[in-house]
């Protein structure tokens, strides 16, 4: 009797164990898509407060231009490697709105069973977003621009590795306190030579961005500049600019 309750109590917490093996393997396959961050429809409408940092003309701080963005999901289209991929038109105006908008570029998303990926109105092909959606997994998401080429304007874009952050927390904006609820940031790439001084050669290499789920991208951060100080007088070099996104409307 003893052996029969031993056999049973052993088959017991083996079946256990197996269905807390299989309960793990499942949690693990069940990792969200990039396609639930980044969510495309023709008709979907984003409304971005934009602020473009340029070469000032005089002194050492970025000129700050702001605008209202608009991108819309206007259709689709094959690429040249026939895969669908989505048009998207975009349009800014003032702040206040009281002009008319204006479209400045067009770009387009792709797409693709395991990642997402954009080409921008410079024809650049970036990978936004790819599977596994974990903290901590990184990508070249730069691989398919020219960024070692003597005379490419990229090469600051060179081995950067965008890696997953904070996935499903909750990010709030600070200058609208919208909370949105489950969203994954994206560093791209943050480097620079440290303090800026004036007098010596800096430079500062720094995006991010931030998607919610079920909306796509609501917070960019970018920023390229190098300070040059050889020949005088100082100056930043040009190429260097800024943009920063904000999302203030979705529809």
């Amino acid at each position: 009797m003893k052996r029969y309750l031993l056999l049973a109590v052993v088959c017991f917490f083996s079946a256990g164990f197996l269905v807390s093996s299989c309960t793990k393997q499942t949690e693990t396959l069940s990792l969200p898509l990039p396609s639930q961050y980044y969510p495309l429809e023709t008709g979907h409408v984003y409304i971005y407060r934009l602020d473009s940092s340029l070469i000032p003309i005089f002194g050492t701080n970025l000129a700050i231009h702001s605008y209202l963005a608009k991108d819309s999901i206007a259709d689709t289209i094959r690429d040249n490697t026939n895969r669908l991929s989505y048009r998207v038109y975009r349009f800014i105006t003032d702040t206040l709105a009281s002009q008319g908008w204006q479209s400045i570029a067009t770009y387009y998303i792709t797409p693709t069973d395991h990642s997402i990926e954009v080409v921008d109105e410079n024809n650049l092909r970036f990978i936004k977003l790819k599977e596994p959606v974990q903290n901590d997994f990184s990508w070249e998401g730069n691989s398919y621009i020219d960024t070692k080429s003597f005379n490419s304007p990229y090469q600051f874009m060179n081995g950067w590795d965008y890696i997953y952050q904070n996935v499903g927390q909750s990010y709030t904006d600070t200058i609208s306190n919208q909370t949105y609820q489950n969203t994954i940031t994206v560093l791209q790439h943050r480097d620079s030579s440290g303090s800026f001084d004036p007098s010596l050669y800096s430079y500062r290499n720094y995006s991010i961005e931030v998607y919610a789920e079920g909306i796509g991208l609501i917070y960019k951060d970018f920023l390229h500049w190098t300070w040059q100080t050889d020949p005088p007088p100082a100056h930043y070099e040009d190429g260097s600019y800024g943009i920063r996104l904000r999302l203030i409307e979705y529809r």
